[in-house]
């Protein structure tokens, strides 16, 4: 976690946030610098961002929106004060309505990113202004100081050169919280690709078995907003183990870029999960990313528990060897 301190002065009237990473501040620059890069982090987990406009200019304004897994969206506006590539920018930072103009119900704070070398790499300092100890307050409840954090903690993965990153690594499981965890996996091939074999009945067939040993012979995907999926796997004569399946709805579909869908065990009592699937693609590989969503923390530790994630290994190899091969 690239995040050092986030803190409050209700005197001062700020919030600062600190963080570190292990690259230099030319290319932490370029994250903020890039709408493309900046979507990939800016907003908390399962809230990623989508910048309409981007005018990087003393005077420019930038809107985005900020879908979360069922649909519901946040919109913002920065207004840019001032830049300068080698220290940092300053924003007026607003909620927005869909017209991109500031919110007249929501308090708008000044921002200022400070970008400054260390002997690792550089240090990224977010202090933000706040109008008066209410409109502080009223963010602070609305979880800003925590959701800062967590977007913040996403850009180290952005900074990463996807090629090195992939170099050894498998299937990553990261717990966010008691109901959250993230899944993260990158794929030795292209989006589109991986996009389709994913929701191409033909090809989910191929690589979405777990263990070796197990078939498919249910696949049924309507990956439209609001279909429902169906999958049941059951082992080869001689293997152990009984026949079982998932299905769920499809809530948001963005190709082939982001899916968000339910799922729950067939047969099986009580709520299932959200999973939130987002693909990015740099020079050929898809960096996979999954967060899931639980009811509940013993939901969680269940499910986890069941090897979960090294099925997903297996399933994501056999993806990498058979279909992207």
């Amino acid at each position: 976690m690239p995040v050092t301190s986030v803190t409050t002065d209700p005197e001062a009237l700020t919030m600062t946030l600190v963080a570190d990473f292990p690259v230099g501040p030319e290319r932490l620059w370029k994250a903020f610098s890039d709408p493309r890069q900046l979507e990939r982090f800016w907003g908390p987990p399962g809230y990623p961002a989508t910048f309409d406009a981007f005018d990087l200019t003393p005077g420019g304004v930038a809107t985005y929106a900020m879908i979360g897994p069922r649909g519901d969206v946040a919109r913002g506006r920065w207004e840019f004060l001032s830049i300068d590539p080698t220290d940092g920018f300053e924003v007026l930072d607003a909620f927005a309505d869909e017209s991109g103009a500031p919110s007249a119900d929501m308090p708008t704070s000044r921002m200022r990113f400070q970008i400054a070398p260390t002997d690792s790499g550089s240090r990224l300092t977010i202090l933000t202004h706040f109008p008066s100890s209410e409109a502080l307050e009223q963010l602070a409840a609305m979880g800003m100081v925590e959701g800062a954090a967590m977007a913040m903690g996403q850009l180290d993965a952005v900074l990463r050169d996807l090629g090195e990153y992939a170099a050894g690594r498998g299937t990553e499981l990261e717990v966010l919280d008691d109901t959250h965890v993230r899944i993260t996996r990158v794929i030795q091939g292209p989006r589109e690709l991986v996009w389709r074999a994913h929701h191409e009945p033909e090809l989910l067939r191929k690589w979405m078995l777990g263990p070796d040993g197990w078939t498919m012979p249910v696949a049924e995907v309507d990956p439209s907003v609001g279909g429902h999926y169906r999958y049941e796997w059951e082992p080869a004569p001689g293997q152990p183990g009984e026949r079982f399946g998932f299905e769920g709805e499809t809530l948001l579909s963005d190709p082939p870029r982001r899916a968000v869908t339910t799922e729950r065990m067939i047969g099986m009592p009580g709520e299932g999960t959200v999973n939130d699937m987002t693909l990015y693609e740099e020079d050929g590989v898809t960096l996979l990313t999954v967060l899931i969503e639980y009811p509940d923390k013993e939901t969680r530790d269940m499910i986890l528990a069941t090897g979960m994630v090294d099925g997903m290994e297996s399933s994501y190899a056999r993806l990498e060897s058979l279909v992207l091969a």
